[in-house]
């Protein structure tokens, strides 16, 4: 063993900074021999030292590692691992490929980075990504603490880091836009806005290369490193930036009350399929990190994207542990939105576990205890678990809601049956008794398919900029262009759009369960009709902050009645509402149609009212939904006085009195209210004079 470096040790992963040096440590069962590359920049396209692990000195178990001394914060680093290459018996070791550390906390080389050149035979030192390690002991977080926000009285923004800000119109100077910097500029407009977290998409470092040629992978599922921030989204060039930058951001947002959600992709990696790339798991340890087919050559696809982690293994499954811990423990953010959260269900022959070892692991580890924990439950391949995903912590997008109230306000018939149930908090879909109804996760738009906009503007999407013929995106889309296609200058049309617009709004936030707003939606953001824009990273996805003032009145009544909602006890309660035809002391809801107490479920339906009710705070609430193409005239329910009905939202109006806040909002003067087509009203129960 040289005198110049030690043995090193078995634990922690990564590189782990120690006083005299750093000790480095990688997992791989298969591989006959390791170097460790060290680098003195990240522009630097050979190594200044490169250190042989000896399997004698350097090796426990199947853990590779070795101390340095003398290294320092910010060294930058990476691996070669040597191998058989047999795919057959899935080995794909190739020692001409230099390999990220899967525990890199930052990484570098991303201005040189060449995605073809780790597919291509030969050396792609010069073009490869290297780690940087990290020290996270020096960060000043200020006293910042987790905000711990019940989702009973969250409102999630799904946003993307770059396309927030990346648009000229953010005045942003140019270094900073689309940027984690970029966020805590504009952290007054979400104050403003009302809402409670920021769900980003993937900020883990991701491969802009992984896509077709000439286009960038704009929305970042497609991860290379589960613990480093990615670099694209740092205005600091400094090894370390990224990984501070985002730790200002989400300071930043604590102090604003704001939590930060991460949505995470451990379903699949960027090294793709068998004529993938080669830049990290799949030179380390391929049959360890993947699922492959029972040809061996093959990789198993339930995520659509060419690979399939094998989250079942103890040792991915421990890497996936480790990052969520990592961001929870050393980056302060407050949940996560797991991507095809079903595929981590799947054993390691692919088949769905009842009892899944590294979901419960995620469920019951006391590190996480107090996080946000969100699963898309389904996965690529036919698995469905919408309501029935596994444990008592995970909540759920409920896809069923997406679709159920697209339906209803389009016009479909037979739709009121699925509305209500959606509305009351999907309890034909979530049967576990005592479950909380905010564990659904409500949307009406996510970055997967239409915007607001886009949904009532288009009966078909027009993805061919994303260069795969429009087959690419869903073809259920639930959408109604309100009699023309694509953008009009017609006033009666743009009057309707406005008005469905509205209504989704209205429905997403007085239903029961947590709502989440799609970024720029409250600023009608159009995709032109693109429903997979996952590959547009320019004007077509970003943020148009000049939109903030042309779209004022929506703004206006999105920030409304998000702060409307959010201020009464009726939407924040932790439990099912009761279901009467009476009053009742608990918190409850009373359905009608027209008439009072008669809700009609026929098929041919297309009306629904319902008053929301909590005694105990002295909240009742009347709400009357009309999806028909012509004004349907409701009852009201008798109050005694000096209680009135006040009317908050009539989203036919035109604005301001779309929206009125409770304050200023005007009596009505009969228990008979007309109900304009295709528009949704809300009324307020309070003492009049």
């Amino acid at each position: 063993m040289p005198s110049t470096v030690l043995p090193g040790q078995s634990y922690p992963l990564g590189a782990t900074v120690y006083a005299i040096g750093i000790n480095f440590c990688i997992y791989s069962k298969h591989a006959t021999g390791i170097e460790l590359l060290l680098f003195d920049s990240g522009n630097i396209v050979e190594p200044s030292r490169v250190i042989p692990l000896d399997p004698k000195w350097n090796r426990t178990s199947y853990y590779w590692h070795v101390f340095v001394p003398g290294l320092r914060v910010g060294q930058i680093y990476a691996y070669r691992v040597h191998g058989p290459f047999d795919p057959e018996l899935g080995h794909r070791f190739d020692p001409q490929k230099v390999l990220l550390d899967p525990y890199a906390r930052a990484v570098v080389g991303d201005d040189l980075y060449d995605r073809k050149s780790a597919i291509l035979p030969g050396d792609n030192c010069a073009t490869a990504l290297k780690g940087v390690v990290v020290d996270n002991r020096s960060y000043d977080w200020e006293g910042d603490r987790p905000l711990r926000i019940p989702y009973a009285n969250s409102v999630i923004y799904e946003m993307h880091v770059g396309g927030f800000t990346q648009h000229p119109s953010s005045n942003l100077p140019e270094e900073e836009r689309g940027t984690f910097a970029g966020i805590i500029d504009k952290v007054p407009y979400l104050q403003d806005l009302g809402i409670t977290a920021v769900e980003l998409l993937p900020i883990h470092q991701f491969d802009p290369q992984d896509v077709q040629p000439g286009l960038q992978n704009y929305w970042g599922y497609s991860t290379l490193g589960f613990f480093a921030p990615h670099r694209g989204y740092s205005s600091r060039k400094d090894p370390l930036g990224p990984v501070n930058e985002f730790r200002d951001m989400v300071k930043a947002l604590h102090r604003a009350g704001i939590e930060v959600i991460l949505d995470v992709v451990f379903n699949h990696s960027a090294e793709g399929n068998h004529e993938g790339p080669t830049l990290s798991f799949k030179g380390i340890d391929n049959e360890t990190y993947y699922l492959l087919e029972d040809d061996l050559a093959f990789y198993a696809n339930y995520t659509g994207c060419g690979n399939t982690l094998k989250a079942s293994h103890a040792v991915v499954g421990r890497m996936i542990l480790d990052s969520l811990r990592y961001w929870v423990s050393q980056m302060h953010v407050d949940g996560f939105r797991f991507d095809l959260a079903s595929v981590l269900s799947r054993d390691l022959a692919g088949n769905p576990l009842e009892d899944p070892p590294i979901l419960w692991s995620i469920e019951s580890d006391p590190i996480l205890a107090g996080t946000k924990l969100i699963a898309e439950a389904w996965d690529a391949a036919g698995l469905y678990q919408v309501g029935t995903f596994i444990g008592d912590r995970f909540a759920e997008w409920n896809g069923p809601y997406r679709d159920h109230v697209r339906q209803f306000v389009k016009g479909d018939r037979g739709a009121v049956p699925d509305l209500a149930a959606r509305i009351l908090g999907s309890p034909d879909i979530y049967q576990k008794p005592n479950r909380e109804p905010n564990r659904s996760i409500h949307f009406v738009t996510c970055h997967d398919g239409f915007t607001l906009n886009d949904l009532v503007s288009y009966n078909q999407k027009y993805n061919e900029a994303n260069q795969e013929a429009n087959r690419d995106g869903t073809d259920t889309n639930h959408s109604w262009n309100c009699g023309q296609e694509g953008s009009s200058d017609t006033p009666a049309i743009e009057h309707l759009r406005r008005q469905q617009i509205r209504n989704f709004l209205t429905l997403l936030f007085v239903s029961q369960g947590t709502p989440m707003l799609l970024m720029g939606d409250e600023i009608r953001r159009s995709q032109l009709g693109n429903n997979n824009a996952y590959c547009q990273n320019n004007a077509l996805s970003w943020f148009n902050w000049d939109d903030v003032d042309r779209e004022y009145d929506l703004l206006r009544f999105t920030q409304g009645i998000i702060h409307f909602t959010q201020g009464l006890s009726i939407f924040s309660i932790e439990q099912l509402l009761q279901v009467t035809q009476t009053w009742h002391p608990s918190p409850h809801i009373v359905w009608h149609g027209c008439r009072l107490h008669q809700p009609d479920w026929s098929e041919n339906s297309h009306s629904l009212a319902f008053t929301l009710c909590h005694p105990a705070a002295n909240e009742q609430i009347h709400v009357m939904l009309n999806a028909y193409w012509e004004v349907l005239v409701f009852d009201l329910p008798r109050l005694n006085l000096p209680q009135r009905w006040h009317r908050v939202v009539d989203t036919a109006l035109p604005p301001p009195n779309d929206f009125c806040y409770p304050e200023a909002a005007p009596p009505v003067d009969s228990y008979l209210y007309p109900v304009s087509a295709r528009s949704a009203v809300v009324l307020l129960c309070r003492d009049h004079g």
